[in-house]
């Protein structure tokens, strides 16, 4: 009786680091079971990326890249890899939550001697508004769903895209 109770803690604790192997996500499963305007989310409600066999990725996927590519890159390195600056974020987004993810963007870390650790980007337009994007482009970089360098094609932008841009970046 012992030896089944035994096997069967061995059969949970290797299905466990199964599913964390395959889903190296701090999300939960990436895959995308909802569409919304050219936005993908997974079954939790977080944003995703979408990718086709072809290496056509979402359009919000290829935003993130531009958007990672002109403001994250020049601490956390080429394609979320780090730096000596920063970490891994393709590392970083195994453990992170969504949640944990937005919060580390939009506040200011300081250490204990007063330096900073990340700036704050809450109120940068810039990334602030694309925070999504950028969650999303690592996302796929963490489970190696894009590759390193730009994607070559990506969906069309979609309007409500276009929207949502302009009412967070309009002044005040």
């Amino acid at each position: 009786m012992k030896y089944k109770a035994l096997s069967s803690g061995v059969v949970l604790l290797l299905c466990a680091l199964l599913y964390k192997s395959v889903w190296a996500d701090g999300s939960g499963d990436p895959a995308a079971v909802k569409e919304v305007n050219g936005e993908y989310y997974d079954a939790n409600g977080n944003p995703t990326y979408k990718t086709e066999p072809d290496g056509t990725v979402d359009w919000y996927t290829f935003s993130g890249y531009l958007r990672y590519s002109a403001n994250c890159i020049v601490c956390h390195g080429p394609d979320g890899l780090g730096s000596s600056f920063a970490p891994n974020l393709t590392n970083s987004l195994k453990r992170l939550s969504y949640g944990q993810f937005l919060a580390t963007a939009r506040r200011m870390n300081v250490s204990a001697l007063g330096n900073y650790v990340m700036p704050s980007f809450g109120k940068n337009k810039n990334v602030a508004c694309h925070l999504d994007d950028i969650y999303v482009y690592l996302r796929a970089r963490s489970n190696g769903a894009v590759g390193r360098g730009r994607p070559e094609k990506h969906e069309p932008k979609p309007l409500a895209w276009v929207k949502a841009e302009d009412n967070c970046m309009r002044p005040g």
